[in-house]
């Protein structure tokens, strides 16, 4: 430092600027750790930035009037200080002022994702009012959401009358699958002819819901005691022809009446024989007349198919239109 000569009292003025200006150095480097401290905590604690306003603002003159300085000099140097202590008084303000909006804004969001308010009463006046508001809004949009009774809203998916239309739909089933089983325990007669060339016309019973198999093996259980040539086959060398049809052995006769069935000459749901003795001159209307099933052996087949009334004979297929069948 710079020896200074002059009279005492300059002397002395000049020992105590330099002891003023290393107390404001001091009190700069104290200012400067706190603002640090403030930088890294956030926004929340910057206002312990400027505690002091006139210790700032006096540390600041003292480090920039060392020495003799001009009176001008000394308050354009001051106003410029205070100046930019308000500028950054503002700054810090503005901060917290954008902060502030920004929670509010953040809060506002979240409340708007959950239907549960909560309200803090430790918040300022401003969170009171935006929770009030918020509650209003849920209140009125509630009253909105109100259903109208007039609309149909049958469309809409209702898990309870699902449930019950479902029950409903099962205790319907269950009833017709209870009505379809009684049907099938029905009995019923069956008028067949063992046919070898000649018509062997006979009358079984059995069940509707009994298959074609179950029939062969229980007229082949009569017809072999009359019939040398059906003493030593089984049901497999069987064939059951009817309405020109060779039905196949899984069929049941529960099939054809409950889906009214018909073959090449008549109907397969009718095993009765009656012949049609009505009046009936139009060609387009089915005969009302059935005919008695055959039954006959593989090897007759196979010999004779080429011969009336085998040519005329072919599989069943249930997916096949036979032509429409009425009666009038």
């Amino acid at each position: 430092m710079a020896e200074y000569k002059g009279a005492g009292s300059e002397a002395d003025r000049a020992l105590m600027l330099v002891k003023r200006r290393e107390a404001a150095s001091l009190d700069a480097e104290r200012q400067r750790e706190t603002i640090s401290k403030a930088n890294k905590t956030g926004l929340k604690d910057m206002k312990t930035k400027f505690q002091s306003t006139i210790d700032w603002t006096a540390s600041q003159m003292t480090q920039s009037t060392v020495g003799l300085v001009k009176l001008n000099d000394f308050k354009n140097t001051r106003a410029r200080i205070e100046a930019e202590k308000e500028r950054e008084e503002r700054e810090v303000k503005e901060r917290l002022a954008q902060k502030k909006k920004e929670d509010r804004k953040r809060r506002r969001k979240e409340q708007k994702r959950t239907t549960v308010l909560s309200f803090d009463h430790d918040e300022d006046g401003d969170d009171e009012e935006l929770a009030g508001a918020s509650a209003e809004r849920i209140i009125v949009s509630s009253k909105k959401a109100k259903k109208d009774p007039s609309v149909d809203t049958s469309f809409l998916p209702d898990k309870e009358r699902e449930d019950i239309e479902n029950g409903i739909r099962e205790k319907l089933a269950k009833t017709w699958l209870e009505k379809q089983k009684k049907i099938q325990d029905e009995p019923i007669s069956i008028t067949y002819s063992y046919w070898d060339g000649g018509g062997h016309r006979r009358v079984v019973q059995v069940k509707k819901g009994d298959s074609i198999r179950k029939f062969l093996e229980k007229c082949l259980e009569t017809l072999r005691y009359e019939f040398h040539d059906l003493r030593s086959i089984s049901v497999d060398s069987l064939l059951y022809i009817k309405e020109d049809l060779i039905i196949a052995h899984h069929f049941t006769f529960y099939e054809f009446i409950i889906n009214k069935a018909r073959g090449k000459s008549g109907p397969l749901f009718k095993f009765d024989v009656h012949d049609d003795i009505r009046m009936v001159s139009d060609a387009t209307v089915e005969k009302d007349e059935t005919h008695a099933g055959k039954i006959v052996t593989r090897s007759w087949f196979d010999k004779n198919k080429h011969i009336f009334p085998a040519s005329n004979w072919e599989e069943y297929d249930p997916q096949k239109d036979y032509g429409s069948y009425k009666i009038k």
